[in-house]
């Protein structure tokens, strides 16, 4: 028991709504509890951050709804946990509350903590994409946003330039996984087979809308390259689904589960054929060649008048150019893919082009400090408790 004169531990409410925000929190955790080993956490995550010490108030599977229509669905389940959420942030009177990436569910908890309790520094760790749509969401967040950690490079200009709330770069965590992307001398001997990485989403909708058109994409590509070999790297939760329905392809893809897998199916890989995502940064990381496609409901293509950035590829986007070609939705075709898929599995201008862009992203990637996104991103919450520890 605590002394009545005794410190209490620094304590901390972390709120993850999904699986890659779970990712970045135990990360988080991890790099904390260096700085403050008695640190005291609490909050929302799954299972990565509960391994870090987190007993999560309800299963990350409650809230990890994505989409405008699943998201529609689910409104009044969703609005709950969000009040459950605020409620028990305040009650555990942190002295800081950091959000991390679904902001249609962290900035509700965040706005109500803020009101119910002011006097809580809120730090949001992912910026939402407020450079490519919905501008004016950066200015409203310094209502209830402290601090803001971004994981792209080009994102604390852009919110000084639509006047958001401070934000400071950490660093991608990609960047801490370069040499489990990048192939070793032992591995570059199978980079010069005809070996193409096929990526239709992590998402089931992603992969219900673009199976069909990457496996007519995959066939026609077969048709003009020798002995082709096609890699699908499968979340293990979807393999069952993908597997179904890439059994009618032409040219079968050998489906692989596991994260070692899909890491060495980039380090082996030629040239890749990848749905919108974080996935295409860690193609260009990994120093993969690729063609993007994209696809949305027709209830959400409406959100093409609103896109605001001349590129959806974040690759792209931090090179400040258009290095990585693009097809989305009328123009992901498979004749048009096929098209500039296969100049990238031989020794083409085109493939030498995004390879020197791709040449560039580590300095541009680069942390000031020499720190890691998690050690850096952790100081900063520290300091926005209040404490450098």
């Amino acid at each position: 028991m605590t002394g009545a004169g005794a410190p209490r531990s620094l304590r901390v409410f972390i709120v993850a709504g999904e699986h890659s925000g779970d990712h970045l929190g135990a990360g988080l955790i991890r790099a904390l509890r260096e700085r403050v080993p008695g640190l005291a956490v609490s909050g929302v995550g799954g299972d990565e951050m509960a391994r870090e010490g987190l007993v999560p108030l309800f299963p990350l599977s409650d809230i990890a709804v994505m989409g405008f229509v699943p998201v529609i669905a689910r409104l009044p389940h969703l609005l709950r946990r969000i009040r459950e959420t605020a409620a028990a942030a305040v009650a555990a009177r942190p002295d800081v509350l950091v959000i991390v990436d679904s902001p249609d569910f962290t900035h509700r908890v965040a706005r109500r903590v803020r009101a119910l309790a002011p006097g809580v520094p809120i730090v949001d760790y992912v910026s939402p994409t407020v450079w490519a749509w919905r501008p004016g969401r950066a200015p409203a967040m310094r209502a209830y946003v402290d601090r803001l950690l971004a994981l792209l490079p080009f994102e604390p200009e852009a919110h000084r330039r639509l006047g958001g709330p401070p934000c400071s770069y950490v660093g991608h965590p990609l960047i801490e996984r370069l040499h489990e992307l990048r192939p070793a001398p032992a591995d570059l001997p199978a980079r010069e087979r005809a070996t193409l990485l096929v990526l239709p989403g992590s998402r089931r909708s992603e992969i219900r809308r673009l199976t069909q058109v990457f496996g007519e994409t995959v066939a026609r590509v077969a048709g003009r390259v020798p002995d082709l070999d096609v890699v699908l790297p499968a979340v293990a939760d979807l393999a069952g689904d993908i597997r179904a329905r890439v059994a009618s392809w032409p040219v079968q893809p050998r489906v692989v589960t596991g994260e070692a897998a899909k890491l060495a199916a980039f380090r082996s890989a030629r040239a890749a054929l990848a749905a919108s995502g974080t996935v295409t940064l860690e193609l260009a990381l990994a120093g993969v060649p690729m063609v993007v496609a994209y696809r949305v409901s027709p209830l959400e293509t409406w959100l093409r008048f609103v896109v605001t950035v001349p590129s959806i590829v974040l690759p792209n986007l931090i090179l400040g150019e258009n290095a990585v070609p693009e097809f989305l939705q009328g123009a992901c075709r498979p004749d048009a893919l096929a098209a500039s898929l296969v100049p990238l599995l031989g020794d083409s201008p085109a493939r030498a082009a995004q390879l020197d862009a791709f040449g560039r992203l580590d300095a541009l990637m680069r942390i000031a400090s020499g720190s890691t996104p998690s050690r850096e991103a952790a100081a900063l919450v520290l300091d926005a408790a209040g404490t450098s520890a």
